[in-house]
């Protein structure tokens, strides 16, 4: 008989990491209260979890952690009993489990799912648990596979899938034993989280996950590869965003039908525009006659003018893109003004409230 999560799983979310790559989006707003499609990145993670049968789940927060609970609340809205632990000095991956260990209520033995803020991903949470039970794991770790794997700590299993290994960032192609790759979600025995220790900054990749393998814990790997994607810099921030709106990637809580466009319903798009590729238009966002825009993600209260052409770009709350101007692959600072006619490509990033005068860029890039 197949054993699924039970309804008393547990979960931990680490949502306090500042969100550096991310910037100008994360300067007024946590990563996972970025909105992708539509609603703050975490709902998303929440909505998976309750539909796996986590009701429990405690938020460690850091940066900007003032904001979480005023959205979520205590989580009776999402089905959910939410909880917040905030760090007063980041504590690294391990360190933030470690630090929200009390206000767990699972016993010794069971369960507790960790999921990391800034992955989307399409993991069958439940069987996640369910091979941590059938294989006695002491952790359980979903694994991944990428086709390049350099950019990434590699993760060996035997046969059986169990761990055998944590290899840095290999250097050269003899260092690349398996694609597998840590994809930052876990099921820890609830009493290795006490083992993990306390009060001082501590990377579960690095250290605990190590530590615990040479110490002869068992140490248990699932291959799970469906959809995955890490939203740590803006370009992928804005795929992911796409992928949920068209379906590529799964999530209950899109708030629309899949399809090429998702418009809040207070937002203002004028009929001849087009809007493909997964396009977000925001609440009370307004876009004007004429524009055309593919795989991007327009905030709340944003104003894109007349004839403006957009495509893998974010731009961000309450700002505003003159007409006629081309981004491409270009991040928009909240509150941010392009004057029309300029040109904008990949990498670029406008501050938050910058101001660019008409016809001022051409170009720019970062890389």
């Amino acid at each position: 008989m197949q054993v699924r999560a039970s309804a008393t799983t547990e979960a931990i979310l680490l949502v306090g990491g500042k969100g550096t790559r991310l910037r100008p989006l994360t300067v007024n707003t946590p990563k996972p209260m970025v909105p992708a499609a539509g609603v703050p990145f975490l709902t998303h993670q929440l909505a998976r979890a309750r539909a796996a049968g986590v009701e429990h789940i405690v938020l460690a927060t850091s940066y900007l952690a003032e904001v979480f609970e005023p959205y979520f609340g205590d989580g009776s809205a999402f089905g959910l009993h939410l909880e917040y632990v905030t760090e007063e000095e980041p504590l690294g991956t391990g360190g933030a489990i470690r630090n929200v260990a009390s206000r767990l209520r699972s016993g010794p033995e069971d369960p507790v799912l960790i999921f990391n803020g800034d992955i989307l991903t399409g993991l069958d949470i439940e069987a996640l648990v369910t091979t941590h039970r059938s294989s006695g794991a002491d952790v359980s770790l979903h694994l991944t596979k990428v086709e390049d794997p350099r950019a990434f700590g590699l993760v060996p299993t035997d046969q059986s899938g169990r761990v055998t290994a944590f290899l840095e960032k290999p250097q050269t192609p003899e260092e690349i034993v398996t694609d597998q790759i840590n994809a930052g979600a876990y099921v820890f025995r609830r009493s290795v989280i006490d083992t993990i220790p306390a009060g001082r900054p501590v990377s579960v990749e690095r250290e605990t996950f190590p530590d615990l393998l040479s110490s002869g814990a068992h140490l248990q790997g699932m291959v799970d590869s469906t959809y995955w994607l890490d939203l740590g810099t803006p370009q992928a921030f804005v795929r992911g965003s796409a992928d949920l709106v068209t379906g590529r990637a799964p999530s209950p809580a899109v708030p629309g039908r899949r399809g090429e466009r998702l418009v809040l319903p207070s937002a203002s798009v004028a009929p001849d525009a087009k809007l493909t590729g997964g396009t977000v238009i925001g609440a009370n966002a307004v876009i004007a006659e004429g524009t055309r825009i593919a795989g991007s993600a327009v905030l709340d209260g944003a104003i894109v003018e007349e004839g403006a052409v957009i495509s893998s770009s974010l731009i961000g709350a309450g700002a505003r893109i003159g007409a006629r101007t081309v981004l491409s692959g270009v991040v928009i600072g909240d509150g941010a003004v392009v004057g029309e006619d300029n040109e904008l490509r990949e990498g670029a990033r406008v501050w938050c409230d910058a101001v660019l005068p008409r016809a001022s860029v051409r170009f720019s890039s970062d890389q």
